[in-house]
């Protein structure tokens, strides 16, 4: 009795909505919305498009091109005496690096190239947060010891310092068995 009068309250609300439609719904625009630009030609249209702006704008100025320096290396590292080391540029891609999960200062993710365990010219990378890292984590944690990971991203630059988003990351076994 109750979903029969549901159905009935329903079946109202429906057709007091399709009756309030008055004219079907139309796929081109109605002529009063076309505004002046029906009068003109394609190529007044575009012409006026061209024109400058009465509102100045201001540019960014681009980036210098030099090379900067990391500014968690040198002395903003902590090992005394540390070397500066360059940063990557914006849009370079690091692929298959073996690197391993830290989080040094401030709950922050990095990545510490093993290829880099000596000389320290590749400074430490702060990993953008997603899916990949999440991963590295969890693998870390189900490990509950430090991982070798081999790993693929873009580096991105901010502030002197370089970031990566992963798009690959691989835990690499710790001994290769040779037969």
């Amino acid at each position: 009795m109750i979903k029969r009068t549901i159905e009935v309250v329903i079946f109202l609300l429906l057709a007091q909505v399709a009756s309030a439609q008055t004219s079907p719904p139309t796929t081109r625009p109605s002529s009063e919305s076309a505004g002046p630009l029906k009068s003109l030609s394609a190529d007044q249209v575009l012409d006026q498009m061209l024109q400058p702006t009465t509102k100045p704008t201001r540019l960014l100025e681009p980036v210098p091109d030099k090379p900067m320096r990391d500014a968690g290396s040198g002395e903003g590292s902590v090992k005394p005496n540390a070397p500066t080391a360059n940063l990557r540029r914006e849009g370079t891609f690091v692929i298959d690096s073996l690197a391993r999960l830290t989080h040094p200062r401030d709950g922050r993710a990095e990545l510490m190239f093993e290829s880099d365990g000596k000389a320290l010219q590749d400074p430490p990378m702060v990993i953008l947060p997603n899916l990949k890292l999440m991963q590295m984590e969890d693998a870390t944690t189900a490990a509950n010891r430090d991982l070798k990971f081999r790993v693929t991203g873009m580096v991105t630059e901010y502030r002197g310092r370089n970031y990566i988003m992963l798009e690959k990351a691989v835990v690499v076994p710790d001994v290769t068995q040779q037969f």
